[in-house]
């Protein structure tokens, strides 16, 4: 199984509390495997760099990943 790192938008409600009390309409989120790693990020840029780091990881040790599904 080949893992796959992706990054999600999310929007209006989808994004946390304190995020929106600070007046972000918006946020990122990294998917790995399709499940929520990490934090929601305030730029898709600094999702980026997490999703950098996870396909880093992933290349560097794929069968770890698969272990913990």
């Amino acid at each position: 199984m080949r893992n796959q790192v992706d990054i999600a938008v999310m929007i209006g409600s989808g994004v946390p509390k304190g995020m929106r009390e600070a007046g972000q309409k918006a946020c990122w989120v990294v998917l790995v495997n399709g499940e929520q790693r990490g934090t929601a990020f305030s730029t898709r840029a600094e999702a980026q760099e997490c999703q950098s780091a996870w396909l880093a990881q992933l290349s560097a040790n794929p069968v770890a990943m698969r272990l913990q599904a």
